[in-house]
């Protein structure tokens, strides 16, 4: 178990903390041919090398499977991703991915008892972390974009990004009052979120923008309890 957390903490940071959205382009245009490619990879066996405290000959299997394999997904996404189907490769790369770890951890099955750069829980909160503040936003971003509102014409007064902070903040609270036991103020949080979000919402009269927000703070909130839920649950088997 320890070792798949690690092996995924390595692929979130890589996959989604250590690569700008400029990469992702530039990969979708050149392919194979991209550099950015083969810096991602070179990220990937960075991380790896780190979290397995660099020890190449005990876990040569690993690095060379999950690299070899890492690259080999990637590939396959971009050449058969297209505009009307990216939202169902994002999910296969990424079930992919998580696969292999699975294969790489049980191939190490009896062979937990390493020394680690972070101890147990550290790597665990840091894994929550990062689903909450880089994995979650992509993911609501993926499944809602089919109900994106048409853009007005007029120029947008709200702060730049807004949202996407808005929506980090809330989450991590969120989080915070799970690992605390304090359900209660997630209701709070809620309340005061749609005091100010959905007042302005029913004075616009934008039933199709009310909506999508709606539905973005649901599965926002929903997903940071379903993470606050595994992390509570898992911090009491290390």
């Amino acid at each position: 178990m320890l070792l798949f957390i690690k092996l995924l903490l390595a692929h979130i940071i890589g996959d989604f903390v250590l690569q700008p959205t400029k990469w992702v382009l530039e990969k979708e245009k050149r392919k194979i041919k991209s550099l950015h490619l083969y810096f991602h990879i070179a990220i990937h066996t960075i991380l790896l090398l780190c979290l397995l405290k660099f020890d190449i000959e005990k876990y040569a299997f690993a690095f060379v499977f999950l690299l070899i394999s890492h690259f080999s997904i990637d590939v396959a996404k971009l050449y058969f991703q297209k505009k009307h189907n990216k939202r169902i490769w994002f999910f296969t790369d990424q079930i992919l991915h998580i696969f292999t770890l699975v294969i790489a951890t049980l191939y190490y099955q009896d062979k937990f008892a390493l020394s680690l750069i972070f101890n147990d829980k550290t790597i665990l909160f840091l894994t929550a972390l990062f689903l909450i503040t880089h994995v979650t936003p992509l993911l609501i971003k993926i499944i809602i974009s089919q109900w994106t509102p048409e853009k007005k014409k007029e120029k947008d007064a709200s702060l730049a990004k807004a949202g996407k902070y808005i929506g980090i903040l809330e989450r991590l609270f969120i989080f915070t009052f799970i690992v605390t036991n304090n359900w209660q103020a997630i209701g709070f949080l809620l309340a005061a979120k749609s005091v100010f979000r959905f007042g302005d919402l029913t004075a616009s009269k934008d039933r199709k923008l009310t909506e999508y927000i709606l539905i973005g703070t649901l599965l926002s909130f929903g997903l940071a309890i379903l993470i606050g839920i595994l992390y509570s649950h898992l911090i009491t088997l290390l």
